[in-house]
């Protein structure tokens, strides 16, 4: 922020829009609310093409984000480095106050709440140049004059994809899976800083992790998911026993298949208790299975009477039953099925049911 001098600093893997979206929103996010106006230089993800002077042909999606804000981009001339030197001196100041020391970070999502834990607590260390108190103070001054913070920006960014006959689609080298009724049909990829989200027809068909891989000297990675091909296994059970998508599915089911696979029909039951994931939870099926597996009956009958049990459940709050003495079973009854041998055979009379 010009006035206060407030700072964010963010890591992404990638320069690109969906990337710039995310930070505008967690800049706001941290600032408390959105600057009516917005300096930048002429960067490809902003600004599609330099014209003379002040003329510039902004990016439509970059357009779009600072439209759902409010606010006012200004783009500085070519080579004007001046024109937003709080800026540009922040970048060299923060590398010096963030860098000396940086622990070990798991992933990336650590690594930001960390640079963002550390900014808010220099704001408070560092004293501003032009203002008594530090930034911390003239922010929270110069808070109330931001607009309010609205809900984020949808900051995709769109690309059309054809699923291929193996319910493919690709991205950055990488190819991820799509519900087999979307083969060979047009969809539409949201590219997100995390996720991919592919839409067809108007809905959400599918969404999987995005896979960053910046080395161009590695084959691209397939990411699967078996829910996608279970309707084409209901056609052609036994593509269960070699499909490499079924090769990640949950630990309990896997087992189960090891079972299954050595008797004949077991390609068709497996298939029938995989598809059970279309009707039911899921978690309730593997714990079926878990438990048919430690009994050691992994049939498709058995785990079908687990589920119902562990579905059909229901909480008994009634209190506990303590009978007289007096009504104490004395002969217990012997167990005879004989007795219907007996009743079977006393003659050709017709009785009630």
């Amino acid at each position: 922020l010009s006035h206060s001098r407030a700072f964010l600093v963010r890591a992404y893997p990638l320069q690109t829009h969906e990337m710039l979206f995310d930070a505008h929103w967690h800049a706001f996010r941290v600032f408390g609310g959105v600057p009516g106006r917005g300096i930048y230089d002429n960067m490809k993800t902003a600004v599609d093409r330099v014209g003379r002077g002040k003329q510039r042909d902004v990016n439509a999606r970059f357009k779009a984000m600072a439209s759902h804000y409010v606010f006012e981009p200004e783009f500085c001339n070519p080579a004007a480095g001046w024109e937003k030197g709080q800026v540009e001196k922040n970048v060299q100041d923060a590398r010096n106050r963030l860098w000396q020391v940086t622990p070990v970070f798991t992933d990336l999502a650590e690594l930001n709440q960390w640079l963002e834990d550390r900014c808010v607590a220099l704001w408070a260390e560092t004293k501003h140049r032009e203002l008594p108190g530090t930034i911390a103070d003239v922010w929270e001054a110069e808070k109330p004059t931001l607009m309010a913070l609205p809900p984020a920006f949808d900051g995709f960014v769109e690309q059309s994809k054809r699923v291929s006959p193996t319910c493919l689609i690709t991205f950055e080298r990488n190819r991820y899976s799509v519900p087999a009724s979307f083969a060979n049909r047009p969809v539409s990829l949201h590219v997100y800083p995390e996720r991919l989200v592919v839409v067809a027809e108007g809905q959400t068909v599918c969404t999987h992790d995005r896979v960053i891989e910046r080395s161009h000297h590695k084959p691209g990675k397939v990411i699967y998911d078996w829910r996608h091909y279970l309707a084409v296994i209901q056609r052609k059970p036994g593509a269960l026993r070699n499909g490499a998508p079924f090769t990640e599915m949950p630990e309990a089911f896997r087992h189960l298949q090891d079972h299954m696979l050595r008797k004949e029909g077991g390609d068709r039951e497996m298939v029938d208790i995989l598809s059970l994931v279309l009707h039911h939870d899921e978690d309730a099926i593997l714990c079926a299975v878990e438990l048919a597996l430690e009994a050691g009956v992994p049939t498709k009958t058995h785990i079908l009477n687990l589920l119902h049990r562990l579905i059909d459940r229901k909480q008994s709050n009634l209190p506990e039953v303590d009978p007289p003495e007096a009504l104490a079973l004395e002969t217990a009854p012997k167990a005879d099925v004989d007795r219907y041998d007996d009743l079977r055979q006393a003659g050709e009379k017709s009785h009630a049911s």
